[in-house]
This record gives structure tokens, sequence and C-alpha cells, in this order.
């Protein structure tokens, strides 16, 4: 079946390129610096295992991100318009990014030479883990046939189902980008407190805190959970994406123990894809962010 329209993402979506490459989905790239004068392309031209490397080998060294230009994102645009393809963009939120900004500007640079071509760019209300689920929804739609507009539509409809649930390891990102204070930054090293975190309908809220590592990694999973349950879900009913920064051993490691309590809570085995935060949330939550993106599947036609 002939796709009725192209998928688009800025990269906050942090898919890896073959996953990207298997959908048949565009990637417009973050830049992400560490002077704050030479930028280069996350995932491209700075691998994000470098860019976490770096993090770790010099802490309190606050690396910057830089949204996609329109020229970017136009770049994109007219290749699929070439192919005469309509277009759906999904940007990172509004609330957290400049994204959307240039990915419009891009719309209307493009509509100059393909008038014809038809672009909707949606807020997803989303970023990283929860973004990739929300874009890989949107695949799951065009695939099933839906129209461009049935697709939009759709997937705004389920914007308040989706969640980022997440720990990190240390609040050093959190307080240099200004969410935390020093001295309650300082008192939660010094008491090994670590935030329980939820990203919903853009904005960033607090899940509760626990003590040390293990007990956060284990609170995140207990969020998940409360998620499905509070909403009378279980797992196949909703797209369920890990996540972690820096150490992948330590993800697999996430991703098992939450394989093993969802087949405690629900039965069955989850499908449970494991993917590396990017550096559009990197930067501001740090090497050691670990968790879910989570979204309800959409009903296809």
């Amino acid at each position: 079946m002939h796709a009725a329209f192209a998928v688009v993402s800025d990269g906050s979506c942090d898919l890896p390129a073959a996953e990207a490459g298997k959908n048949n989905i565009d990637v417009v790239h973050f830049l992400v610096s560490f002077d704050g004068q030479d930028y280069r392309r996350e995932g491209l031209e700075i691998p994000l295992e470098a860019f976490y490397q770096k993090m770790v080998d010099e802490p309190g060294h606050y690396p910057k991100t830089a949204a996609p230009s329109p020229e970017d994102f136009c770049e994109v645009f007219r290749a699929r318009a070439a192919e005469g393809l309509d277009i759906l963009c999904i940007c990172i939120s509004t609330k957290l990014s400049s994204s959307m900004q240039s990915a419009q500007i891009a719309a209307k640079m493009l509509a100059d030479d393909y008038p014809d071509t038809r672009v909707i760019v949606q807020d997803s209300l989303c970023a990283t883990l929860m973004q990739s689920a929300y874009v890989l929804e949107a695949c799951r739609l065009r695939d099933a046939g839906c129209t461009l507009q049935e697709a939009a539509d759709t997937l705004a409809g389920l914007q308040r189902t989706a969640r980022i649930l997440f720990t990190v390891g240390s609040l050093d990102y959190i307080q240099h980008g200004g969410r935390i204070g020093r001295m309650t930054g300082l008192a939660g090293e010094l008491l090994q407190i670590k935030p329980l975190i939820t990203l919903q309908d853009g904005e960033i809220h607090s899940s509760g805190i626990k003590r040390g590592r293990r007990r956060s990694i284990e609170g995140v999973i207990g969020l998940l959970v409360s998620y499905l349950k509070d909403n009378h879900l279980t797992p196949s009913d909703c797209r369920i994406l890990a996540g972690y920064g820096y150490d992948r051993a330590e993800g697999v490691r996430f991703r098992d123990m939450t394989v093993s309590r969802l087949s405690e809570e629900f039965g069955g085995t989850a499908d449970l894809p494991l993917f590396q935060i990017g550096a559009t949330i990197g930067v501001h939550a740090g090497p050691t962010s670990i968790g879910f993106g989570v979204i309800q599947k959409a009903d296809l036609p």
C-alpha cells in the first residue's frame, strides 16, 4: 500500500536510526554543544555514546542543545513533497523547545515550490521516549491506511494518555536547569534522595522521592504499574518504551526488572523495547536518567 503521508519528527523522539529506517520516519536532528559555539547534530556528527562519555568524564560541564533550523526541516519536507507525499511533522512540546516554530516556518517555505503539498505540524506535548511512542503510533495509523487528517486527529486525542516516568542518578543537571534550588539539591545529594518525575501534557511534575538508586528505579516501575491500573489498562493496551542514558547494562537490568514486575501484575510477557535517551533531554536530566515513555494505542479504523 502506498503511504498516504510521510511521518517526520524532530530529534527529540530519540528513535535509533535502525528503528526510524524500518518505519520510514524522517528525523530532523537537534544540535548539541559543549562550549556554546561549536554545535553538532546529535546522533550524526556526535554519537550519543560520545556525548554521554564526555558528560561522565567532565562532571560539572553542562552541554546545551539548539533546535533544528527551518532550513533543516525544509530540506526533509522538500524530499517528501517531491515524492508526492503530504507530511505529518511531529515536534517536541512547545513548552520545552522552539523546534515546532522552525517546522512551521519550513512548511511556509515549502509552499512556494509545492503549493499542493499539505503539511500538518503537530505539537506532541511530548519529548524523548514519550515522543518515540507517539511517533510510532503515527506510523501505525499511516500503515493502517489513515489519511493525514485522520492520523493527526487521532494522535491529538491520544496526547492526554502520554507520559514520561523517570528518575535521575544526580540532581546536578536538574539544579543547573533551575528546576530546584542549590540548597535543596545539596541536601538531596547528601541524603541520596532521588526524585520520581512525570512529564504529562508537556510539563514536568514531581511524583515523589526515593532514597538510593535501586529504590528510585523500583519507584519508577511502580509509577508505570499505577498508571496502567489507574486507567484500567494492561501492557498490551499501550506502547511502552524503556530508556537509559549512559549505562546500557543498567538499562538492560531495568528493562528486565520491569518485564518481571509487569508479568507478576498482569500476566503474560510485555513487549518492552529499550532505547537510549538522546541529548535533547540528556542535557537537562544528566547521563544517569532512566525511565519509560508510554502512550495508549490508537484504535485503528
